[in-house]
């Protein structure tokens, strides 16, 4: 059943290089398009060869081990078979280089190896950024919205071992519309944000390949200085897309169903955005000094707080070269990250708000020992079960981070450049501080630290336990 729907995943991949190719061949870059049509083939091979078995010996339903096993080996999988473009055509000629940049882009981190960008050609560069839009939503919820399911118990542990966020459940009964109706709304916002991009006077390409990025918080850029060279206006729009595409989608069901009430209840929503504006103002204040111009200030504190906030990665400035008071923010922004149910990486604001609402219920249980005290959020009581595993998620959390810390210091650069590049994979943003800040990138860590740096991005996206699950010898053994 594993090898079935991996495989199935992987005859998907085969599809999703055709819209690369097409761009290529619009372009004119031969090399490009066979490079994708030979990527399509291997992926459309491999995938078939997964699936040859009878479907009359494939389980009907999938329990919470098959969905985290499935996850993990799907996503290990289409970035190993993503990465081959970029081998083919020789632009990236170290194939761990070019896994690196693929697990990149299909976990939205945006980190990269390259070197001179805007030297890629339109094809490759397509694909970059069309990994992010495809990975943020997730890849196998993408699955599930366009094919038939058996049932509803093979989907939702998938589905639940894919999205990001403490609690993971149906918007609708059937699971395969619950995935319809997200990516609906998913292609809704995107087409609005490369519409208003255009009116703004961006090019096409250039439209669609920031909005992929934009969409999946991903944040590769296809110029050197990333999005600086654009004008204000485009700046605000992917701002504020980024800042939209990291609320939870769930606000956006209730909004089209017409339930404002539920929505202007949203308590995750009303944190996510007081957290974004405090730190827009703090920052905004104490990069002032350098702009001298209030307008600036305001919205080069704006755009890099909601990019490193739903972890995107895009800039506008080189942030690196701002005051200590307004990295440390970043830094810590970089932790916080998105809505649950977004786009985004990071611990997530629904985790955050549960774990200061655990502490002040042990401490009310110190001062009265008797005493009852209900965990609520949204309104609703968060079950005993789940607000263990947000605090096991922390625990291991930090064990991980601390681990991948270590395996990279090996590297021997300095501090402050081997925690805020683990932070920056790890949370799935892409650009740290010092020398993998916005203005360089990854290129010139070792293969070692790029393989640990790919295993802490597909950490990061999966939330840790899919991973954790998928390549624990217990999992695999027969009971």
């Amino acid at each position: 059943m594993v090898l079935f729907m991996v495989g199935r995943i992987l005859q998907i991949e085969a599809l999703l290089f055709l819209p690369s190719l097409a761009c290529a061949l619009v372009y004119r870059e031969w090399n490009t398009a066979l490079s994708f049509a030979a990527a399509a083939a291997i992926a459309a091979v491999l995938g078939t060869l997964m699936t040859v078995a009878k479907r009359s010996r494939i389980p009907s339903r999938i329990y919470a081990r098959e969905g985290f096993v499935i996850v993990g080996l799907a996503w290990l999988a289409m970035s190993a078979v993503g990465a081959l473009p970029f081998v083919i055509t020789g632009a990236v000629p170290s194939y761990i280089d070019a896994f690196f940049e693929t697990v990149s882009g299909f976990t939205t981190t945006g980190a990269s190896i390259l070197t001179n960008v805007e030297g890629m050609s339109h094809g490759l560069l397509f694909w970059r950024s069309f990994t992010h839009w495809v990975g943020g939503m997730g890849v196998l919820v993408f699955v599930m919205a366009i094919l038939p399911t058996e049932g509803g118990g093979r989907s939702i542990h998938i589905m639940r071992a894919e999205m990001p966020g403490p609690i993971v459940g149906k918007l609708v009964p059937k699971i395969r519309d619950t995935a319809m109706i997200l990516y609906l709304i998913y292609i809704a916002m995107s087409v609005l944000e490369v519409v208003l991009l255009l009116c703004g006077g961006m090019s096409f390409f250039d439209s669609v390949v920031h909005t992929f990025g934009t969409a999946g918080t991903g944040g590769f850029g296809i110029k050197a200085d990333s999005l600086t060279s654009y004008s204000p206006y485009c700046q605000w729009v992917i701002a504020v897309f980024m800042f939209l595409f990291g609320v939870n989608f769930n606000v956006y069901y209730l909004l089209i169903l017409g339930k404002l009430k539920s929505v202007f209840k949203s308590s995750e929503m009303w944190c996510y955005t007081a957290v974004a504006v405090a730190a827009t103002a703090l920052i905004s204040v104490n990069i002032y000094s350098i702009y001298q111009n209030v307008g600036d200030s305001l919205r080069l504190a704006a755009f890099q707080v909601s990019s490193v906030m739903t972890t995107t990665g895009y800039a506008t400035a080189d942030f690196n070269l701002w005051p200590d008071f307004s990295k440390a923010l970043l830094v810590l922004l970089m932790f916080i990250g998105a809505s649950a149910g977004s786009t985004g990486g990071g611990i997530k604001v629904s985790r955050v708000m549960l774990m200061f609402k655990l502490a002040r219920r042990e401490l009310k249980r110190l001062v009265h020992p008797r005493s009852v005290s209900v965990v609520k959020l949204e309104g609703k009581k968060v079950e005993e079960q789940t607000l263990s595993n947000t605090a096991v998620y922390l625990l291991v959390y930090a064990l991980l981070f601390f681990g991948f810390f270590l395996l990279v210091s090996i590297d021997n650069l300095d501090f402050e450049s081997t925690f805020t590049a683990v932070a920056a994979c790890f949370n799935n943003i892409g650009p740290g501080l010092a020398s993998v800040g916005p203005a360089a990138n990854y290129a010139h860590l070792s293969d070692f630290s790029k393989i640990v740096l790919s295993a802490s991005m597909l950490f990061g996206r999966l939330e840790i336990f899919p991973v954790l699950v998928a390549f624990s010898l217990s999992t695999w053994k027969k009971k």
